[in-house]
C-alpha cells in the first residue's frame, strides 16, 4: 500500500504524524525518537565523502579549467545576488512591520559565549586552510573540505593522463558508491522526519503556558521573518528561474520536494545535501558535472534564509531597545549579514556567531540575542528550507545556462518531463 503513495507524500505524511505524535504522545516519544537519531546520523555519515567525491568529480568532468572558471563565476554571482535580495527583503519587511517596537525586554534570556564567538569570527578565512585535512573532516569544517576538494580536483586534471585517469575513475566510482548508499538512506526518510518533528513539537509543547507567552511576545517577529522568507522563496526565486532559466518553478519545486521537507525537519543544509544531490540529478535532470560542483558549494556558503533572518533579528533587537538605526547602519547590517552567512558554516554555534557579528558591527547589545533565542529553533526550520530551495534554484539556473535540458525546462510554453 505504501509503495503506491508518491514518495514526497510519504514524507508529508511522516511530517503530519510527527506533529500529532509530538502533541498528543509527548511522554512516549522514547519509542520513536531513535528513528530520528539514526536517520540524522546516517545522513551525516555520508556528508564528507559526498562533499569530496562530488566536488572533485564535478571539476574533473568539466575538464577545461576555463569551463570551471565560467561555472564558478556564475555560481558565485547567483549566490551573492540571491542572498543580497533575501537580506533586502528582510530589511524592507522589518522596517514596515516594526515587530520590535514595544517589545518586552523583561524576558531576555542570557546566552553564554557570544562575545568569544564574535571575536573568533575574524579567523574564518584563515581557518579555511586546514593544518590537517583529516581533522577538518572529523570536525565537519566544510569550508576547509571544499577548498581541499577544489584544489585536488583542479590538480587532478593537470596530471599525466595515466595518473589522472586512475584518480578520475576512483573519484567517479566513489561518488556513485556514495549515491547508492544515499538512495538506501532516503528510503527511511518518512520515518526519520516523523521522529524528528515529533521531538521538536514535544519540546515546544512541554510547557504550554510558557510557549503561549513566547508566541505572544514574539508572534509579530515570527510573522515578519516567515513573511519575508515566503516572499523570497515563493516570489523572488521562482521569478528568477522562470525568466532567466526558462524553468517551471512548480515542476522544479516538485522535483526537489523530498530535500526541502528533509531540510525543514533537520534544520541542516549540510545534512540534507545527499538528498538534494539525488533529487536535483534524478528528478530535476541536472547533470552530475554541474550539480556536484554547485550544490556542495551552496550548502556551505549560500544561506539566503539565514542571512535574511540575521538582518531581521538585528533590526528587531534595535527596535526593542529603542535604538534608532541610520540608513548607513542598516546598509552595514545588510553587508555584514551577507559576509557572515558565507563564513558561518564552518564555525560552531554558527547562528549565534552570525548574530553576534551583525550586532557588533553596528554597536547593538549582544544580550539582545536572548530576546529571540526561544523561537530560534522553530524559525531555523523555515530558513533552512529556504537555504536549500535557493541552492537548487541556483543549480538549475546554472545548468540551464550551460545548455542542459532539465525536466522542468519550458519550451514553447510546455514543460519537458
Amino acid at each position: 500500500m505504501l509503495k503506491r503513495i508518491a514518495f514526497h507524500w510519504q514524507i508529508a505524511l511522516g511530517l503530519l504524524l510527527g506533529i500529532l505524535l509530538g502533541y498528543f504522545f509527548k511522554d512516549h516519544l522514547i519509542y520513536i525518537s531513535w528513528m530520528g537519531t539514526i536517520f540524522l546520523r546516517a545522513l551525516k555519515m555520508v556528508i564528507i565523502p559526498i562533499l569530496i567525491t562530488s566536488i572533485m568529480s564535478g571539476i574533473i568532468n568539466i575538464g577545461d579549467p576555463r569551463g570551471l572558471g565560467k561555472i564558478g563565476l556564475k555560481t558565485m554571482a547567483f549566490y551573492l545576488f540571491s542572498s543580497l535580495f533575501a537580506i533586502v527583503t528582510g530589511l524592507f519587511m522589518v522596517n514596515i512591520i516594526k515587530p520590535g517596537v514595544g517589545a518586552d525586554l523583561g524576558f531576555v534570556e542570557p546566552v553564554a559565549g557570544l562575545a568569544e564567538a564574535g571575536t573568533n569570527f575574524g579567523n574564518t578565512l584563515t581557518n579555511m586552510i586546514p593544518e590537517n585535512i583529516f581533522t577538518a573532516m572529523s570536525e565537519n569544517q566544510m569550508l576547509s573540505v571544499i577548498l581541499f576538494s577544489v584544489v585536488a580536483g583542479i590538480f587532478t586534471t593537470s596530471l599525466d593522463q595515466q595518473y589522472s585517469k586512475v584518480i578520475s575513475s576512483a573519484v567517479n566510482a566513489g561518488f556513485e558508491l556514495m549515491m547508492k548508499i544515499t538512495r538506501f538512506i532516503i528510503l527511511f526518510t518518512p520515518f526519520g522526519v516523523m521522529a524528528l518533528i515529533a521531538e521538536v513539537v514535544a519540546n515546544n509543547m512541554s510547557q504550554s503556558g510558557e510557549l503561549f507567552s513566547v508566541f505572544q511576545r514574539l508572534g509579530l517577529y515570527m510573522i515578519t521573518v516567515i513573511a519575508a522568507l515566503s516572499i523570497h522563496a515563493f516570489i523572488t526565486l521562482p521569478l528568477v528561474i522562470r525568466f532567466l532559466g526558462k524553468i517551471n518553478p512548480f515542476q522544479h519545486f516538485k522535483s526537489v520536494s523530498t530535500a526541502l521537507i528533509t531540510a525543514f525537519s533537520t534544520s541542516s543544509s549540510s545534512a540534507t545535501l545527499p538528498l538534494t544531490l539525488r533529487s536535483i540529478q534524478e528528478r530535476g535532470g541536472v547533470s552530475n558535472k554541474v550539480s556536484s560542483f554547485v550544490l556542495p558549494l551552496g550548502a556551505t556558503i549560500n544561506m539566503d534564509g539565514t542571512a535574511l533572518y540575521e538582518c531581521v533579528a538585528a533590526i528587531f533587537i534595535a527596535q526593542a531597545y529603542g535604538i534608532e538605526l541610520s540608513i548607513a547602519q542598516q546598509v552595514l547590517i545588510v553587508f555584514t549579514a551577507l559576509l557572515a552567512s558565507i563564513g558561518a558554516a564552518g564555525i560552531p554555534m554558527a547562528g549565534l556567531v552570525m548574530i553576534s557579528v551583525v550586532l557588533s558591527a553596528v554597536g547593538l547589545p549582544l544580550e539582545g540575542v536572548g530576546l529571540i533565542i526561544a523561537v530560534d529553533r522553530i524559525l531555523d526550520m523555515f530558513r533552512t528550507s529556504v537555504n536549500v530551495w535557493s541552492d537548487t534554484c541556483g543549480t538549475a539556473l546554472i545548468a540551464s545556462s550551460e545548455g542542459e535540458e532539465l525536466n522542468a525546462s519550458i519550451k514553447n510554453n510546455k514543460v519537458v518531463v
